[in-house]
């Protein structure tokens, strides 16, 4: 695997620029480990209704960018003080990769600093049980995703402010809620270090401990992540996207994740459904969704419509029964 640091820092050429590297990836390429950065942002996850995550006067007021990301997950704030990482790789045929065979050598990475970081969750790194990395992932095919962010010297009180706060995932209230969960690897690293020197010590790490060499960008794929960029990323449809007009709204947190389920009923029956929240989807969701359209809304009639519907495989860790009880308004 190689390393490949990018120097934009704006979100959504990044972005694009990492789904240009992923769907070009070939099967003798060696895989990618991306390295950048991005400038003030939100990136919300694929599934996610972005105007309830994300306050969207304050980052009109501060200049925040809110791009979407083509992965599962909640919500998240960068700006120079993160930086963000994937990898890029084709898997055996049938395997099952999970977070963790990415996520051991951050880690290590970390330790090689002289941070005690532990992986602790399916998606996040930990330091004296403090949030400073989540990640996310999809795959196609062979290929893997494998992607996510290290805080390092973020403006916490930026990512209060631009960041919706969820009440049914944060116990107490307000802003101090979201700064109780992480930290910036700036407070374990030693002191009296600027903002750049963090970076690079981290950088460095990372790169030392997940590749074997460094490359530059090919040419000609700057200029096809611009074309996408400017099609998907910076396009207002893809960003917020329309959520449609619902007559029923059902909202419930699961240990695999919040899932929220908005119901357009006409005449007692289900004319459009959408599907929002932070989990990790196995599946295309508006698959799912597609199989609403039609059904009488009354418990009952779901119940007997989705009872035999494997309707836990669209979501990384659900159960069958929950999800039917939580569909059917249960």
């Amino acid at each position: 695997m190689y390393a490949l640091r990018i120097d934009s820092t704006e979100a959504a050429f990044n972005l694009a620029l990492e789904e240009t590297l992923f769907d070009t990836l070939s099967p003798e390429n060696p895989g990618i480990f991306l390295i950048w950065r991005n400038a003030p942002s939100v990136i919300v996850g694929c599934h996610q209704n972005t105007a309830e995550e994300v306050d969207a006067a304050y980052c009109r007021e501060h200049g925040i960018a809110v791009v979407r990301r083509p992965t599962g997950g909640g919500a998240v704030y960068h700006d120079l003080g993160n930086v963000n990482f994937s990898f890029l790789t084709w898997v055996e045929k049938n395997r099952l990769a999970g977070f963790e065979e990415f996520m051991r050598p951050m880690v290590q990475a970390l330790r090689d600093l002289g941070v005690d970081a532990s992986y602790t969750s399916r998606n996040d790194i930990t330091v004296d049980g403090r949030k400073v990395a989540g990640t996310a992932q999809r795959r196609k095919g062979q290929k893997m995703l494998h992607h996510g962010c290290l805080m390092v010297d973020v403006d916490t009180s930026v990512l209060a402010g631009a960041l919706a706060a969820d009440p049914e995932k944060f116990q107490s209230k307000g802003v101090a809620s979201h700064r109780a969960r992480v930290a910036n690897l700036k407070e374990f690293l030693p002191a009296g270090l600027s903002r750049e020197e963090c970076m690079n010590m981290v950088v460095n790490a990372m790169a030392a401990r997940c590749a074997q060499e460094e490359r530059s960008l090919a040419p000609g794929l700057a200029a096809k992540a611009e074309a996408l960029a400017d099609a998907r990323y910076r396009s207002w449809d893809w960003n917020w996207g329309h959520s449609p007009r619902f007559t029923e709204k059902r909202r419930r947190r699961f240990s695999w994740g919040r899932l929220e389920c908005l119901l357009e009923v006409n005449e007692g029956r289900i004319t459009g459904c959408r599907l929002f929240g932070d989990f990790f989807a196995a599946g295309d969701i508006t698959e799912l969704e597609k199989l609403f359209i039609g059904l009488r809304s009354d418990a009952p009639s779901l119940r007997a419509a989705l009872e035999n519907v494997p309707v836990e495989t669209w979501f990384s860790g659900a159960e069958h029964d929950e999800l039917v009880n939580f569909l059917c308004g249960e």
